[in-house]
């Protein structure tokens, strides 16, 4: 193609046609428009090739090179031999709802992690769930909600005894966040010893949740992941009645008799306008060490059908697996025993990562569809 071939391939390109295009394009981790998560930042389109920048509003910088061949594979065809350059910055978008209490003023999303009951690796989910988001590019926290019987700690490598700093805002005493594996947290595992056991009613339970939330001094963060305890009782009705949770995360195994209280949970969020961002299918498959045969111990495709049910996505099946169980008990859970280069040599590991690009796109979208509507003023000027 000639070089007058290129000038006229670029003069019928334009902002409306490059905005068109990328609004058929899906992203793959949202499955819908690339426009629902994106927006253009920068656009520049001359007889030389097209420069485009685009705002991600959630984090997926392992997802980037990806999306940047999409992208250019999409606009290729409007400007044919002429080059296509592609950028992504990344905005994580706030919850339209945020949180007046000082500790959180500066948290972007609260998400809860939450299972109809206990022993379906909610923990384990939740925990990985926050690393994947900070191996992304997000600035993450955890807060361990699961009172009766705190793991988190454990899980991130916290050494039993070590315990949350305290500093002074406004006159008021904070809890300063332990630092662990690039995660900002907090525990009830911080404040008691292991061998102590937390015999409360649900009142004071759903205080103790209320005082670790609001009078931790959590620092700038995209996601505050809540780990919640087994159930629908007073704490998780506390923490969806007391506080702008942005999204839910429904943590399930493909068994009957978990399915029937997975139900459960999403009816509670579902009751109390809490956004279900999807299910997590744990333990759906066994592969075994020796021979690489696939069982599925607990049943299959339970989750992908309750998730269908809700029309929810399913956001990630993670396999019965020995290592996982082996990394979270060492204290270093499967995303941070495998970053950078060797994250590509655990399949575990990219399951999780692309659990949290999916978790993370569902918040995007539906923050950017709840957003309040831009206020008109009208003057005599």
């Amino acid at each position: 193609m000639s070089d007058q071939d290129v000038i006229t391939t670029m003069a019928i390109c334009s902002r409306d046609s490059v905005v068109a295009a990328l609004r058929e394009l899906q992203d793959p981790w949202l499955e819908d428009s690339l426009l629902k998560v994106a927006e253009i930042e920068s656009l520049n389109i001359t007889d030389d090739g097209l420069w485009l920048t685009l705002a991600l509003q959630y984090a997926c910088d392992g997802g980037q090179e990806q999306l940047v061949r999409l992208v250019q594979d999409k606009l290729k065809t409007l400007t044919g031999p002429a080059p296509v350059a592609v950028t992504f910055t990344t905005q994580v978008a706030p919850a339209p709802r945020q949180s007046d209490e000082p500790g959180l003023k500066a948290v972007k999303n609260i998400v809860a992690v939450a299972s109809g009951k206990g022993g379906v690796g909610k923990s384990t989910t939740a925990v990985n769930l926050a690393l994947a988001l900070s191996a992304e590019g997000a600035r993450v926290g955890i807060l361990d909600a699961d009172i009766y019987g705190p793991s988190i700690g454990k899980m991130l490598g916290v050494e039993d005894g070590e315990r949350p700093g305290v500093d002074e805002v406004g006159g008021q005493q904070y809890f300063k966040p332990v630092e662990a594996l690039g995660l900002q947290a907090n525990s009830m595992a911080f404040l008691v010893t292991e061998q102590t056991p937390v015999v409360w009613r649900g009142p004071m339970a759903s205080g103790a949740l209320l005082q670790m939330l609001n009078q931790t001094l959590w620092g700038e963060l995209d996601y505050l992941v809540v780990d919640m305890p087994p159930g629908t009782g007073d704490i998780q009705l506390t923490l969806a009645q007391k506080v702008p949770v942005a999204g839910s995360v429904i943590v399930t195994t493909p068994q009957d008799l978990a399915l029937l209280d997975a139900r459960k949970g999403i009816e509670m969020f579902n009751k109390v306008n809490v956004p279900v961002l999807g299910v997590v299918e744990n333990m759906a498959v066994h592969v075994c060490s020796n021979c690489g045969h696939s069982e599925h111990l607990f049943g299959e495709g339970g989750g992908s059908r309750m998730a269908d049910e809700y029309k929810t996505p399913l956001l990630g099946a993670l396999p019965l697996s020995m290592s996982i169980r082996q990394h979270a008990d060492a204290g270093l859970p499967t995303v941070a025993a495998f970053k950078g280069d060797s994250a590509k040599d655990s399949a575990e590991t990219q399951l999780y990562l692309d659990m949290a690009r999916r978790t993370a796109a569902q918040l995007a979208a539906r923050n950017r569809d709840s957003a309040p509507a831009p206020t008109i003023t009208i003057s005599d000027d």
